[in-house]
């Protein structure tokens, strides 16, 4: 899949302080973070420009008061690998050999107005590059840019409609609270009591999972299982997008979203299954803001999910090949419509000073049916920590440090182990072991809307297999935002 970030924040629906701090660093309840499954990522919220050229976030200004909305942004990522070791490969493995890989996104945000309480947001997006291995080989993929192909069908690098969203407003109070301009909301201000409905074209890690410390791969961290919750298989097609309808109700400091949305009909596949009745996934998510610690905004959510899907059993692959119905364990020959997939994961963020905060993670699905929509991994736990520049009188610039690591089932583990491939995973054999990545990153505002970043993954037990690596993955990137 390919999840493009966006160069700041999405406007979150939740109010935004009287006095909103510089949109990376807000806690993701106070606004919108960038999308994240491995498709391109969310629209992000515009920062305030200011009248100095060197503080200001994009490279032209956008009216505050106008009814349109247009941006947008580029990104390219550079990244590499040396050999390392690796006792087989398989047909899903990460490549031993060293090699290199740069991938290029370039996405333009539209929307427009109707009402004060109406907007119709329309987004284009162009993709083009590969990334280190053609994602696979890993749970925690390298690259978020990256999109990976399906069953041998080569997706067009030409321009495609990434997002077509009705955003409807339905005040539930006269008190207003600010908000963030932006390509994912265009108001200024909101009710701060109030039910937002959209429906249409979106990624939904455009509103769940959101999370100001790491949910902008192009501003941020780069790997999938820290940009998002990698035991979230959410429902999204090869890009990272999917067809559906979410309702979100706010009061101040507390948000609750539901989602319905299409599931891909294969496994990671481009076309969506648009037959409700047996193919869809369901999304909750709540989250409180507070001030955990006196003058320190922090936020806690809970997101559960539930898909249904023509999807494989591991155990039942695991059986039906030891008992000589099929020569390999095959995910495809066990697929069923209707199978249920479902899981939980817990979000938090908690600013500590006014230059430094951290987040985390902590996800799991029930490890039985396959790995559908986002990537292998069935548990995932994630730690981090963000540092911005202004400690260096460098106020725009930030650094990041992560650590995450990744597990899946047991059935899951045996059925890689007797040679069964995922959709992503495959080296033939396995000796199981966590696939644990640490990852930082320095982030640096050169000028208005260029950015430019060095990033350094450490992949130690890439697919789970301690017969393989580590790896170390030093990449660049260069991000514009107009």
């Amino acid at each position: 899949m390919l999840l493009l970030p966006v160069a700041a924040t999405a406007q979150s629906s939740a109010p935004q302080p009287a006095a909103p701090q510089p949109a990376a660093t807000q806690p993701a309840a106070l606004q919108s973070a960038a999308p994240q499954a491995d498709a391109p990522q969310t629209a992000a919220a515009q920062p305030a420009e200011t009248d100095d050229p060197g503080e200001a976030t994009t490279l032209f200004p956008h009216p505050e008061n106008s009814r349109w909305w247009l941006s947008g942004q580029i990104n390219v990522v550079f990244q590499y690998h040396p050999a390392f070791p690796a006792k087989y490969s398989g047909p899903n493995s990460l490549n031993p050999v060293a090699q290199y890989a740069t991938t290029h996104i370039f996405t333009l945000y539209t929307g427009y107005e109707l009402t004060h309480t109406t907007e119709v947001l329309v987004d284009v997006e162009e993709a083009s590059g590969n990334g280190l291995g053609g994602a696979v080989g890993l749970a925690g993929i390298n690259d978020l840019d990256d999109v990976r192909t399906v069953q041998g069908v080569q997706l067009s690098i030409a321009p495609y409609l990434a997002r077509l969203m009705l955003h409807q407003i339905i005040p539930l109070s006269s008190e207003r609270v600010s908000s963030d301009r932006g390509a994912m909301g265009l108001a200024t201000s909101l009710p701060a009591r109030r039910i937002e409905f959209r429906i249409g074209k979106f990624d939904l890690a455009d509103f769940f999972d959101n999370n100001s410390g790491g949910s902008d791969s192009h501003l941020q961290f780069l790997n999938w299982t820290i940009v998002n919750d990698g035991a979230w298989d959410y429902a999204a097609n090869t890009r990272g997008y999917t067809d559906g309808a979410l309702l979100e109700y706010d009061d101040h400091q507390l948000s609750i979203r539901f989602a319905e949305a299409l599931m891909p009909k294969v496994a990671n596949g481009i076309y969506l299954d648009a037959d409700l009745a047996r193919a869809r996934a369901e999304n909750l998510e709540g989250d409180l803001s507070e001030n955990w610690l006196p003058g320190r905004a922090g936020v806690v959510r809970l997101l559960a999910y539930v898909n249904h899907a023509n999807m494989g059993s591991y155990r039942q692959a695991i059986d039906d090949f030891l008992e000589g119905i099929t020569p390999t364990p095959s995910m495809v020959a066990t697929r069923r419509q209707g199978r249920v997939k479902y899981g939980f994961d817990f979000n938090f963020e908690q600013e500590l000073t006014k230059q430094f905060g951290v987040f985390g993670r902590y996800g799991w699905d029930d490890g039985h049916t396959e790995s559908f929509a986002y990537t292998e991994d069935d548990q995932t736990f994630q730690l981090g920590g963000w540092l911005r520049g202004g400690t260096w009188r460098r106020k725009l610039d930030k650094v990041g440090v992560a650590f995450v690591s990744n597990g899946i089932s047991g059935d899951h583990r045996e059925y890689l182990k007797l040679g069964g491939l995922g959709f992503l995973l495959g080296d033939g054999n396995l000796n199981y072991g966590r696939e644990n990545i640490p990852e930082v990153y320095y982030n640096a505002h050169f000028w208005r809307g260029i950015y430019g970043a060095f990033d350094l993954q450490h992949v130690q037990n890439p697919g789970y297999n301690r017969d393989r690596g580590p790896v170390l993955v030093p990449g660049l990137r260069l991000h514009l935002e107009f």
